[in-house]
């Protein structure tokens, strides 16, 4: 627990009725203009606007957290430690897929408690487990217990007020985890984090998502080796296919991914990309990743998240009933 921080996000006031629409502002309750209560504006005119939690991971001060929590450019960010100490937040990197960030903040001399990393790939369906976190943004290093109820769960969650993305391979669980949690630690019961606390569904009871640990585990070498987190990118749009989408659009085939335009700046192919270069076209069904068939329960994704910059994916393509075999260098995902 005293590794586990809080995270404020604070904003300039001018900021904040800058983002104001104008067509929303003779709907507010104290007419055109914003009105925040002068006990919400620090001495630096700045107000909280939202909180998340985290964990200290290294002694020099690195911290994980979820890339939701700290998504906001405009934003500034405070951490505050068990003890109440607080420390301005440096943002290191946020991860473009999964739903991870790492932070750091300067340590004291003697360094900083931490939270040891565990293997998420060792846990079981129904061992204990921990959700620490600033619970409500209220309730600071609030406590619940639960069991990992499944794995390897998929949900649509949303990354910022306008946008969604789909997130894989979470750690389900029955833990309470509530708005402020995000960030903060699952840990098994030797006390490692084994996930991070990212997603609720509201309106269900006892559902809570964590993203793995050995996610951001690969994340935090990327950044002591390269000073950035690198993820591959192939370069394509697809849908994944079933049985729903070939009676649909009359595929031969109900597995896969069809590549397809999604909308007028979402090309299915990206120009000068590894698929691209590759020979990847509109309409191809790419049928097997590396010799493993493409399903809804195991999507080109998966495959791409056991993989690195660099290496090379063998990719078995549908195209006007013939089959083809490409060979793809994966590239830098910028």
């Amino acid at each position: 627990m005293p590794a586990v921080v809080s995270i404020t996000i604070s904003k300039s006031l001018e900021a904040i009725e800058k983002e104001i629409s104008p067509e929303l502002s003779p709907l507010l309750p104290f007419g055109p203009r914003l009105e925040i209560p002068e006990e919400a504006i620090d001495p630096q005119g700045r107000v909280k606007i939202g909180g998340g939690s985290g964990f200290i991971v290294e002694k020099n001060g690195i911290i994980l957290t979820n890339r939701h929590v700290i998504i906001d450019p405009e934003a500034e960010y405070a951490i505050i430690t068990d003890d109440n100490q607080k420390f301005e937040a440096e943002i290191l990197a946020r991860d473009p897929i999964d739903d991870v960030a790492i932070l750091k903040i300067k340590a004291p001399v003697g360094g900083l408690p931490i939270v040891a990393l565990g293997d998420s790939t060792k846990m079981e369906l129904g061992e204990s487990v921990l959700a620490i976190g600033n619970a409500l943004g209220l309730f600071k290093n609030t406590v619940s217990l639960g069991i990992v109820s499944g794995l390897s769960r998929s949900i649509r969650a949303a990354i910022d007020p306008i946008h969604m993305q789909e997130l894989r391979g979470l750690i389900q669980t029955d833990a309470a985890i509530n708005p402020g949690n995000s960030g903060g630690p699952l840990v098994n019961l030797n006390g490692e984090a084994i996930g991070i606390n990212t997603a609720i569904v509201f309106g269900a009871q006892n559902l809570g998502f964590a993203i793995p640990i050995n996610a951001a585990k690969r994340d935090l070498a990327d950044l002591a080796q390269f000073g950035r987190i690198r993820r591959p990118l192939l370069g394509i749009r697809y849908l994944t296919v079933n049985e729903n989408l070939k009676a649909k659009l009359k595929l031969p085939v109900d597995y896969g991914a069809i590549v397809i335009n999604q909308g007028p700046n979402a090309p299915a192919v990206i120009k000068n990309g590894p698929a691209d270069e590759a020979g990847i076209r509109e309409k191809d069904i790419v049928l097997e990743c590396n010799g493993e068939k493409i399903t809804s329960e195991k999507t080109i994704q998966d495959f791409l998240e056991e993989m690195k910059v660099g290496d090379i994916l063998n990719l078995k393509v549908l195209r006007k009933n013939k089959e083809i075999d490409l060979k793809i260098k994966l590239a830098e995902r910028k």
